[in-house]
């Protein structure tokens, strides 16, 4: 099991390796550009060059943030996550994920942007108006996603817990999803539940009932 810890470690930090070279590697070519080579170029060549250099490291810093999020969260999982007693942590890390992941490409599409003459003020306005009209466009999704956020934290069921749901029929958790959770049933089949409607029904935990009935005894 250790053994296992350290190739996972070791191949989540080898993946650094790669996307921080490049990042070093145009970097290293810009300050080369900049001092000896920009002014031999005709000036159609200096004004596109300097915005496919900034691009490019732009992207390649995103891919090394990730990589380094994700070895963040990999050791805190390892580390810290492996030795508490409850599960919470495990079931929230993927989501941690995901929003880092998505925090750190809109900080590259906002970094971006500028160099191609894009007004990011307009921009975010742009999105903030759209965001609404999304927000009212999808609300059932998003309450899905708050009510999924809800479930982990609140723990009326884990990954593995024998439960009964709202249909009536007794299941085993398989996962819970941002959106949906997904169950199996005696007969081997996959019930996909959307969190909504999990977090306004009651739910029957077996799982809790004997863990509470081992306690007492």
């Amino acid at each position: 099991m250790e053994k296992e810890k350290c190739n996972t470690r070791f191949k989540a930090i080898s993946g650094i390796f790669m996307p921080g070279l490049l990042l070093l590697l145009f970097i290293a070519f810009q300050i080369v550009y900049n001092m000896n080579i920009a002014h031999l170029l005709p000036e159609s060549l200096q004004n596109g060059i300097p915005k496919f250099l900034i691009t490019a490291i732009a992207i390649v810093a995103g891919f090394l943030a990730q990589k380094i999020a994700g070895v963040i969260l990999l050791v805190y999982e390892l580390k810290v996550a492996a030795q508490t007693a409850t599960t919470l942590d495990d079931d929230l890390i993927p989501l941690m994920q995901r929003c880092a992941n998505i925090a750190i490409w809109v900080v590259v599409f906002i970094t971006v942007l500028p160099v191609y003459g894009v007004n990011i003020n307009a921009l975010i306005t742009a999105i903030g108006v759209g965001s609404l009209a999304i927000a009212l466009a999808a609300k059932d999704t998003i309450s899905n996603i708050i009510a999924g956020f809800l479930i982990m934290i609140d723990r009326p069921f884990r990954s593995g817990d024998k439960i009964k749901i709202p249909s009536g029929e007794v299941v085993r958790v398989l996962n819970i999803g941002t959106r949906r959770s997904s169950f199996l049933t005696d007969e081997k089949t996959v019930v996909i539940v959307p969190n909504i409607d999990l977090s306004k029904s009651k739910i029957i935990n077996y799982t809790y009932g004997k863990e509470y009935e081992q306690k007492e005894a």
